[in-house]
C-alpha cells in the first residue's frame, strides 16, 4: 500500500515553531473486508493544537478518531503519540488508551452512578487515584465547567447538553495528553449544542490538545488550528480554517461546504 494520494509529504502543514508533534500518523490504512474506509492517510497534530475533521457522513472521520484510540486495529501505516508508535504489537493499548480521553456521539454515561461516581471511575479503578483525590479534582472541573450542583444527580436528571458536558468532564478527569472529540453536537437539540461547544472552547484556551470531528462549520471555523477535509477515506485538504472557507484548493472541498452551507440556510 505505497499510495500517498491528496495526503501525502508535500500537502503537510508546517507546525508553528518547527514544534515537535505529539500525535503523527503515517500512511494509516483500514478497511472492513474489501471496502477501504481510510486509505493512506498522514496527519500530524502539535501539542496544544486543535484539529478539525471535517467531511460527508462515512468519510472515515469517526474511524480515524477510533484507530488513534485503538479501538479499531489498523491494516497498514504507523502511529505515533508522544515519539512511542503505539501501533506497534509490543503497545500497551490500555496504558495507550490511559493517555487519552475520547468522547462519542453518545453521552454513555452510567445510569446507575451518580455524576460524581461517573467522573471518579477511570481515575479511581484505572489511574490508581484516591477517593479524595479524584473527587477533589471532579468538583474542580464541575465547577469550572457550571455543573457543581449536579454532583450526586444521576444520568436520567439531566438534560443532554448536562449529561455531554458531564461526558467531556469524565474523560479530562484522566489529564489526558490528547482529547478526541466525535461529532459530541450531534445528538442534541440546537438549543443545547452551545453549551457542549463552550466547553470545547474552554479546553481550547486551557492549551487542550484535541482532534474533533464536527458538522458545525461556524465553530470549526471559530476554533480549529487546522482543519482536514476528507472524502472517501482520502484525507484530501488541510489548513488553516481561513484557507480552508475561503479559498479551497479541492473542487471536492468547495463542493462539500457549498452543499452544507446551503443546507443551512434552508
Amino acid at each position: 500500500m505505497s499510495e500517498g494520494g491528496p495526503s501525502s509529504e508535500g500537502d503537510r502543514t508546517e507546525k508553528p515553531g518547527g514544534s515537535v508533534s505529539l500525535l503523527r500518523i503515517e500512511g494509516l490504512w483500514k478497511a472492513y473486508h474489501d471496502h477501504a474506509v481510510l486509505r493512506g492517510i498522514d496527519l500530524e497534530v502539535a501539542a496544544h493544537e486543535v484539529v478539525c475533521l471535517i467531511g460527508a457522513s462515512g468519510s472515515g472521520k469517526s474511524t480515524l478518531l477510533r484507530c488513534v484510540n485503538l479501538l479499531e486495529t489498523v491494516d497498514d501505516g504507523t502511529i505515533h503519540l508522544d515519539g512511542e508508535e503505539i501501533t506497534d504489537v509490543r503497545a500497551d493499548p490500555d496504558d495507550v488508551r490511559r493517555r487519552m480521553g475520547i468522547v462519542f456521539q453518545a453521552f454513555n454515561l452510567f445510569p446507575h452512578m451518580t455524576v460524581l461516581d461517573n467522573i471518579t471511575l477511570a481515575p479511581r479503578k484505572v489511574h490508581r487515584v484516591g477517593r479524595a483525590e479524584a473527587e477533589e479534582r471532579a468538583r474542580e472541573l464541575l465547577g469550572r465547567f457550571g455543573l457543581a450542583d449536579k454532583a450526586g444527580a444521576y444520568p436520567d436528571r439531566l438534560s443532554g447538553g448536562q449529561q455531554q458536558r458531564v461526558a467531556i468532564i469524565r474523560a479530562m478527569a484522566t489529564r489526558p495528553r490528547l482529547m478526541l472529540l466525535d461529532e459530541v453536537t450531534s445528538a442534541l437539540d440546537p438549543e443545547l449544542v452551545a453549551e457542549v461547544l463552550g466547553v470545547i472552547r474552554e479546553l481550547k484556551e486551557s492549551g487542550m490538545t484535541m482532534i474533533l470531528t464536527t458538522h458545525e462549520m461556524g465553530f470549526c471555523r471559530e476554533i480549529a488550528d487546522t482543519v482536514c477535509f476528507l472524502d472517501d477515506g482520502v484525507l484530501l485538504e488541510r489548513g488553516t480554517p481561513e484557507q480552508i472557507f475561503t479559498d479551497p484548493r479541492e473542487p471536492r472541498t468547495r463542493e462539500f461546504l457549498k452543499s452544507v452551507l446551503d443546507a443551512r440556510r434552508v
